[in-house]
């Protein structure tokens, strides 16, 4: 069969890719692997609880999700976080993150010095940030040198390190700088101290973060339902793309071949680069080169009288020092509203991060009974939960490592040699929600472009 542009991976930066492909007017395939469309945007709703395996709300500090939730016309169901304010784990003791954090960075001294989890010594080194001049190398530096060097050993290992493993599960001494935080480098370059940058900054109105009410899957499955002239096939692996003139043949596992203009590739980019080995074998092994790690979440249900400790905040974040079996901890019932039933309590444990993926290894009864003892020592949670859920995400976070911007370079300089092939999702340019909406949408634009003018539809 023929078709203007193939779609190859249902997640996020697929269905995107696939909706702005449709609102053009070209006829689009969308092939996924799974049964299921959405990628790690899932949730379960059952007996008035709403389960998250992966994320639960998107940045709106970055236009790609909220304006494509508006444009579905999901406005109207977008919710804040209900409470704000977490906590970080220091000598198995939490104690609330200090105000003055601004994402990374720490912005107002006055409340770090009044903070326990940084001692004396420890505080006045953030303080000396301010004396410190700007790097001027233009090399490359990992994200703990960056902030070790800025704000000390103590303030990155005990403040910035836990927050920075919440969002890339990764080591921060691999962990690029230019890649993932970009703006810190420029900063340091143009005003020195990021301490006095940022202390000033102005502060947006209302929670960055938004999710729909009924959980983020109502976001992917909108996109699904209004994907009403997109073949979307499910349970269809693309075995090889190759070269046909100026087309693109794809072959499945289901038979037969599906010739179109251009395809877009929105899987993990070892996926990717399995089905481009015969293509382009160098492409193939660059995408390779990025690394992988794998996590997963456990959700527990207690009854709100099983639980003698008091869930304050939005939950807690632990170092790599403490050396404990998670990484964070979510008080669901107390972040979202609705999201368990009067009298329920409903807690998320996250586990995995680079060097400590052996955890994983084992089964789902260990997993739950790893998240169990820490809510027991944390919330003082007794007895048997009335819910229990684990979502696995083997190789399911993308690590922006030292060298991730130069293999940018060479997977581009590739790519020109074959047009009409385009990359999207988190294993470039962004591990977010936001960030894999756009890089689909980005890839659409330029197969819409190259492909014959049709009549725009709505």
């Amino acid at each position: 069969m023929k078709a203007d542009v193939v779609v190859v991976g249902g997640g996020i930066a697929g269905l995107a890719a696939a909706y702005r492909l449709q609102q053009a007017g070209l006829d689009a395939v969308l092939l996924e692997r799974t049964s299921r469309i959405g990628g790690k945007l899932q949730t379960e709703r059952v007996n008035g609880f709403v389960v998250e395996a992966g994320p639960d709300s998107f940045l709106t500090t970055k236009p790609g999700a909220i304006d494509l939730a508006r444009r579905l016309g999901m406005g109207d169901e977008l919710h804040a976080p209900s409470i704000s304010g977490a906590s970080v784990m220091k000598d198995g003791r939490l104690y609330p993150l200090p105000q003055g954090l601004s994402g990374l960075v720490p912005a107002r001294l006055g409340p770090l010095l009044m903070s326990p989890v940084i001692s004396p010594a420890g505080r006045l080194r953030l303080g000396l940030e301010r004396l410190i001049p700007a790097r001027r190398s233009a090399t490359d530096e990992s994200l703990a040198g960056f902030m070790r060097r800025r704000f000390g050993r103590e303030a990155y290992g005990r403040l910035i390190e836990p927050l920075m493993s919440g969002i890339y599960a990764g080591d921060g001494d691999q962990l690029s700088l230019t890649a993932t935080f970009p703006q810190l480098r420029s900063t340091e370059m143009a005003r020195g101290s990021l301490m006095r940058a940022f202390a000033n900054r102005p502060r947006p109105a209302g929670s960055p973060f938004l999710a729909p009410q009924s959980g983020i899957a109502a976001l992917s499955e909108a996109l699904e339902a209004a994907l009403v002239r997109v073949d979307l096939r499910r349970e269809t692996t693309v075995t090889a793309i190759r070269r046909s003139g100026t087309d693109w043949v794809v072959s499945t596992d289901r038979g037969g071949e599906i010739n179109s203009q251009s395809v877009i590739l929105a899987v993990p980019a070892y996926d990717a680069a399995d089905a481009l080995t015969d293509t382009d074998s160098e492409l193939a092994a660059i995408l390779r080169l990025i690394p992988y790690v794998s996590v997963a979440t456990v959700s527990l249900a207690y009854r709100a009288s099983d639980v003698s400790e008091p869930l304050k905040g939005s939950g807690y974040v632990v170092p790599r020092r403490e050396n404990r079996p998670i990484i964070a901890a979510t008080w669901m019932s107390n972040k979202w509203a609705h999201r368990a039933p009067p009298g329920h309590v409903l807690v998320r444990a996250f586990l995995g991060r680079a060097g400590r993926e052996l955890i994983l290894e084992n089964s789902n009864e260990t997993l739950i009974d790893v998240a169990r003892a820490e809510m027991a020592q944390v919330l003082g949670a007794s007895g048997t939960p009335i819910l229990q859920r684990v979502f696995r995400f083997p190789r399911g976070m993308p690590q922006y490592n030292l060298g991730h911007t130069d293999r940018l370079r060479r997977i581009e300089r590739r790519l020109a040699q074959h047009p009409g092939l385009y990359l999207a999702g988190h294993a470039y340019r962004g591990v977010g929600i936001p960030d894999c909406i756009i890089s689909g949408e980005a890839a659409a634009v330029s197969a819409i472009e190259r492909a014959p003018a049709k009549s725009p539809t709505t």
